[in-house]
């Protein structure tokens, strides 16, 4: 079976929970469609009100990250229980931002995707590198390293359930976008190491990602490319354009 794309809109923190609403009653209809998976992952204060309004839709409603514990002294953290229990499929585990401002280690990616699983939710994990890192050519050791540790756990069809991002950290919200070659090239190598490590089954599910300055101008050259399932989405998520990056083809 074709993998079903996925077209991830993060909104970072951006947007009240009026806004939110008043965003997506315009947007509804425009992003509605089955041709591709739409998932809007909203700040926490906006789940409910996102929710409501796309009710009925196809359109999913996801987080952009969550606690690795079910309940307990956490305070200003929200569990995957919680957003189970409000019915949010999507979570995004790891991004680069969590990762630079808040310190987050691939080990807690790794904890909190396993988390993810368990509760029901499904993980949006991502991994990149930096402008150095790929300058000095070691782009493929650090996705690998990355992907094995954030995957260490998990089963086949675990794996056949998560959804792996990978987003150049140089160039998300920078302007500058991987070229589609440079993109398929690192998505077709996650790809191979998961055949790798669980088998071409679960190659052939998962569901890979680029994100990094996607606009309507680049989406669909990008998502065209064989290895590369759809795209999380930035800041032309939050655009009226963001119609036409749905609706790439």
């Amino acid at each position: 079976m074709p993998r079903k794309k996925i077209i991830a809109g993060n909104w970072k923190m951006n947007l009240t929970p009026k806004k939110a609403e008043e965003f997506v009653t315009d947007m509804k209809a425009k992003l509605d469609t089955d041709k591709v998976e739409v998932v809007l992952c909203v700040p926490y204060v906006s789940l409910h009100a996102v929710q409501s309004v796309l009710k009925g839709s196809n359109i999913k409603v996801g987080a952009q990250n969550m606690h690795y514990m079910d309940k307990g002294a956490y305070t200003g953290e929200i569990s995957g229980e919680m957003l189970a229990d409000m019915g949010i499929p999507y979570a995004i585990i790891g991004h680069s931002e969590r990762r630079e401002y808040f310190a987050e280690s691939d080990t807690q990616v790794n904890i909190k995707s396993l988390k993810a699983l368990k509760t029901g939710i499904t993980p949006i994990i991502c991994i990149g590198e930096t402008l150095k890192q790929r300058m000095s050519e070691r782009t493929f050791c650090v996705i690998s390293k990355q992907l094995s540790i954030a995957v260490d756990g998990m089963t086949a069809d675990d794996i056949a359930k998560i959804v792996i991002a990978y987003e150049p950290i140089w160039a998300i919200g920078t302007g500058k976008v991987a070229t589609p070659e440079q993109a398929e090239e690192v998505c077709a190598a996650i790809r191979k190491q998961i055949g790798e490590k669980f088998g071409q089954g679960a190659a052939d599910a998962v569901r890979i990602l680029y994100g990094g300055s996607v606009t309507a101008d680049n989406a669909n050259t990008l998502f065209k490319m064989p290895n590369i399932d759809g795209g999380l989405v930035g800041g032309a998520s939050l655009q009226p354009t963001f119609e036409k990056v749905v609706h790439f083809e």
